[in-house]
């Protein structure tokens, strides 16, 4: 499964006992230089939530008692998805967090997936190391629109990768695509000219190798 893959597992991360004391788990996140560890329970398979070095020293610098569990300062306790979890429910779970717990199938402790890990994944995807032009074409997302525009490009070329993007409150639907990477300017004219000539029009032209 995709997520596996991108994953960091338990074994390669630094995380903290639910039954250590606030000094203790700010000690581990100051060796680690992390700015936040995952708390697991006792048995190291329960995910408890995250402890942030932030709210540590907030603590601390309040006259807070450091001999407290580092339960009491507990935070994204809900926040965590499963190995076979949705794509975009992952990408909008992980949205203000530095990374995201992930389960297994016990609903054990599996790992992190990082906010970095997942923009690679969408950077891979995107494939500008072997791509030559992204086209982004506006569309006002009639049906048949998708269809369409893809038979005009692919009279000259494969698409290496298609995405949509939508801004909230427009009625403009932008449809980006990777053109691969042996794609002369030539041919990307007669692209441009074939789609505008369609009532697509093309709204920008990214050059990858720029």
């Amino acid at each position: 499964m995709l997520l596996k893959t991108l994953v960091r597992p338990k074994k390669e991360l630094t995380t903290v006992s639910e039954n250590i004391t606030l000094a203790e788990a700010l000690e581990v996140l100051e060796n680690s230089g992390f700015r936040c560890v995952p708390i697991l329970d006792e048995t190291g398979s329960l995910f408890r939530g995250n402890i942030y070095k932030m709210h540590i020293y907030r603590h601390k610098s309040r006259g807070g008692d450091m001999s407290l569990p580092v339960t009491h300062l507990l935070k994204n306790a809900t926040k965590f998805v499963s190995l076979d979890s949705a794509f975009f429910n992952i990408f909008f779970s992980i949205k203000d967090l530095p990374y995201i717990a992930v389960l297994d199938e016990n609903n054990h402790f599996f790992g992190i997936l990082t906010h970095a890990k997942l923009l690679e994944m969408l950077s891979q995807s995107w494939n500008v190391n072997i791509g030559s032009y992204v086209l982004t074409v506006a569309s006002s997302g009639e049906r048949g629109d998708l269809v369409e525009i893809a038979k005009i490009i692919t009279k000259y070329t494969s698409i290496a990768n298609c995405m949509t993007l939508d801004v909230q409150g427009e009625l403009v639907r932008r449809i980006l695509f990777t053109l691969p990477a042996n794609i002369s300017r030539e041919r990307l004219d007669r692209i441009v000219a074939n789609l505008e000539r369609k009532n697509f029009k093309v709204t920008e032209i990214e050059d990858l190798q720029a």
